[in-house]
């Protein structure tokens, strides 16, 4: 099976089997990365480009440990270290970056829309790395690869999102996702952080952190993203920690077997509390791993065949 689409700029892009066939082909491609050599030549002679206009630890370097595993040449530009600093344009760069002949561009970039318009005028496949408060795509298919190979199943699972669902591409990613493979989803934050028609993208609002947990199978936590807000929606860190922070306290209230995950970085003690994001519930680390396997089944499935 192929995807049908060149690039992926949202989930929107993939229909429920395409999103079936990435976890699969992931699930083979994470047993790559259990080797003692971790290196298949599956891409070889292929270039990968990570155009980063906002800093990343994980999500970078997946993609970059992603690509060298698949034996692509992996070539990684900041903002900071382009010309982007001297005052060219995103698509001036862009189209440079095309006249070296590289087959995936994987972009992440501070405003909405801008792996869109990049994928608009360049021929290479494009992978969107988040872009502003829009999507993270492949953030999202990690999230669903770990929740699937930990309970088997995406349809009829409850997952509860809880933190900044305003700003947070994360969340808006997941969401389309796990509306389209039958899971049931329900949002909780400060009000001031809830966008009001949130419902109408298929998830229940709960301003209750407690209620939100109970009976969920999976507490998926948001970091907040102050640097997406023009002005504070809370009083005091102290106040969001103690409303709408994870802790002992908090998860008692949960069933014996929910799992607890953050797409990262996580604020230690402010949306989670230490013994909570280190105790047994918490599988954060293994959304790291399994995202370097689901941006390999990716990179393969775009430019591999």
């Amino acid at each position: 099976m192929e995807l049908r689409c060149k690039n992926l700029l949202s989930i929107g892009d993939l229909v429920p089997t395409e999103i079936t066939h990435i976890l699969d082909t992931a699930a083979s491609m994470k047993e790559v990365s259990e080797r003692d050599i971790k290196k298949v030549p599956t891409l070889r002679g292929k270039t990968v480009i990570n155009l980063f206009f906002e800093p990343s630890t994980r999500t970078r370097t997946s993609f970059e440990i992603a690509g060298k595993r698949l034996s692509a040449d992996v070539v990684n530009i900041s903002a900071s270290s382009s010309s982007v600093v001297k005052g060219e344009t995103l698509r001036d760069t862009g189209e440079n970056l095309q006249a070296m002949h590289p087959d995936l561009i994987v972009v992440r970039h501070s405003c909405a829309g801008a792996p869109k318009m990049l994928a608009d005028v360049l021929p290479s496949a494009i992978i969107n790395a988040g872009d502003g408060a829009h999507e993270h795509p492949t953030q999202a298919l990690l999230d669903a690869f770990t929740m699937r190979e930990r309970k088997g199943s995406l349809a009829g699972l409850k997952v509860a999102i809880i933190g900044d669902i305003t700003h947070s591409r994360v969340a808006r990613s997941n969401i389309f996702l796990l509306n389209m493979m039958g899971a049931q989803v329900c949002v909780s934050g400060p009000q001031t952080m809830v966008p009001r028609f949130i419902e109408s993208l298929g998830v229940t609002f709960i301003p209750s952190i407690i209620d939100a947990v109970r009976d969920v199978d999976v507490i998926m936590m948001l970091r907040i993203q102050l640097e997406r807000q023009s002005q504070s929606l809370f009083p005091t860190i102290r106040e969001y920690s103690r409303f709408f922070g994870l802790n002992r306290t908090v998860l008692s209230h949960a069933r014996p077997d929910v799992l607890v995950m953050h797409p990262g970085p996580v604020n230690r003690g402010i949306e989670m509390s230490a013994d909570v994001m280190d105790g047994p519930k918490s599988i954060i680390l293994e959304q790291v791993t399994n995202g370097v396997a689901v941006r390999m089944a990716l990179m393969y499935l775009l430019i591999g065949k």
